[in-house]
């Protein structure tokens, strides 16, 4: 087997890189696997008018808080790293203080877009966690009187553990904060060590006590496999932990070694003390297997849920909606059209002053290229588990690509890693299909299987990429 490393970083492409790290994914073609994809007429134009999901108003934003105690040995997100030092401390920061007030400005000087209120709002970072409630009130308020709050929004943060306490949060849940989403990581001091991170075990259960006696009734944690001598027992083991914590999501993100970080100095993906591709196969397998048997829903490739506790606001970068991005290295996605804002901090001051001056309008009319909107539209729903909604990219996009898309998937169709499904969500199998003459009266969805076709996602993905964009 081969690694498919993906020329499609989902981190660079959304705003929020500490959520949508994509898999390290297994190659495998099965043994009647077409070479060479059909490919979609040259001067094939979609049907831009029928992109209505692209141009409505944003009800999403997001909000990049990137100050971290230390940099983590995997981390290659845009982070101001503070120093270790007791959370507390970092309350008067003027670093934190004076990027805050930045903040502000570059939202006071961003023009509305929709007069509808906010329906989810995400605070990412870095470690939010380590602002103070008072300075997330300021955001809030600002964000309220700018574009307005849905009085039942979801209001995310990312916390991890030693940066709170039952006084922090407490505050944070009387100021709307009613979703968190907490980096665990591990449940083994020795593997928490090793990567860098800057809490151990004991504060992992210190913060799952904080948060579940603050009455959040949304809570998140999230772990990480494919760690340097990381054991299928130590893996089995944290996820034990997590179901026996019951939150209601669990994120669960395979290791990548970024170039530029520690681990890039350290060590070679797929070699000791690395698990092998195989081995990263193994423990994505673990997981889905033991969270499904725990009552978790695997929505998305890395995402599990309870009946009900989606992350409303990813399922906004899903279904490819708008939503705003605010802050250094934030990307927003207004108009069909994809903005980030610089990720150094002194080119971002530049930035939000040339906004301020009217110089640079990220939501600017341009040109919309259709074939960059369906592989945005075929990337984000094959990594759920509802998939490509056929009736709506088929208005869009046109009878032909989709042809050629059953066309180039077939083979995979039949090797069991995707899935087409009718409007009752019924299996459509492979001879069903093959005797179909019009293929797109009875399949509505193509979704990959769980877990072997989330494991081939990159290479699917990247045979639809060549389908869409010879």
């Amino acid at each position: 087997m081969q690694m498919l490393k993906s020329s499609f970083s989902f981190a660079s492409f959304l705003s929020n890189p500490s959520h949508f790290r994509p898999l390290r994914l297994i190659h495998t073609k099965p043994t009647s696997q077409i070479q060479h994809p059909p490919t979609v007429r040259q001067n094939a134009t979609p049907n831009l008018h029928n992109l209505a999901p692209h141009n409505l108003p944003p009800t999403s934003l997001y909000i990049h808080l990137p100050f971290c105690r230390k940099r983590c040995h995997y981390c290659d997100f845009t982070i101001v790293a503070l120093g270790s030092s007791s959370s507390t401390q970092h309350d008067n920061d003027p670093r934190i203080t004076d990027y805050i007030n930045l903040l502000i400005r570059e939202i006071t000087a961003t023009i509305d877009q929709s007069n509808v209120p906010l329906q989810t709002v995400f605070f990412g970072g870095g470690t939010p966690s380590l602002v103070s409630p008072k300075l997330i009130s300021i955001v809030l308020d600002k964000l309220n009187s700018k574009f307005g709050l849905c009085s039942d929004a979801e209001i995310s943060m990312e916390m991890d553990p030693g940066t709170f306490d039952d006084k922090k949060m407490k505050q944070l849940v009387d100021l709307g904060v009613n979703r968190v989403s907490l980096g665990v990581q591990a449940f083994q001091d020795e593997l928490l060590k090793a990567c860098g991170r800057a809490h151990g075990v004991n504060e992992v259960y210190d913060a799952i006590e904080i948060v579940k006696g603050s009455g959040i009734k949304n809570f998140s944690m999230d772990l990480i496999s494919s760690l340097p001598h990381q054991t299928i027992q130590q893996w089995e083991e944290s996820l034990q932990f997590t179901i026996e914590a019951n939150p209601n999501h669990v994120s669960v993100y395979d290791l990548q070694v970024e170039q530029g970080t520690k681990f890039d100095t350290l060590y070679k993906p797929g070699e000791f003390p690395l698990p092998s591709e195989n081995q990263s196969a193994e423990l994505y397998k673990i997981a889905s297997k033991m969270l499904s048997n725990a009552g978790y829903n695997h929505y998305e490739i890395s995402s599990y849920s309870k009946n009900g506790f989606e992350c409303k606001h990813n399922i906004t970068y899903w279904k490819n909606l708008p939503f705003y991005g605010f802050g250094l290295g934030s990307t927003g996605y207004v108009g069909g059209l994809r903005f980030s804002r610089p990720k150094r901090m002194r080119q971002y001051v530049s930035f939000v002053e040339d906004l301020e001056n009217g110089v640079v309008n990220p939501h600017e009319e341009r040109g919309i290229d259709g074939r960059d909107l369906a592989m945005d539209v075929v990337m984000l729903s094959l990594r759920t588990a509802r998939g490509l909604e056929l009736e709506s990219f088929l208005e869009t996009f046109g009878w032909e690509l989709v042809g050629k898309l059953f066309e180039a998937f077939e083979p995979y169709v039949e090797s069991g890693h995707v899935i087409c499904l009718d409007r009752n969500r019924r299996t459509v199998g492979i001879e069903e299909l093959r005797n179909l003459e019009v293929k797109e009266d009875v399949v509505a969805f193509v979704r990959l299987s769980d877990p072997d076709g989330f494991l081939l996602s990159n290479e699917l993905i990247s045979i639809a990429f060549g389908v869409i964009a010879p």
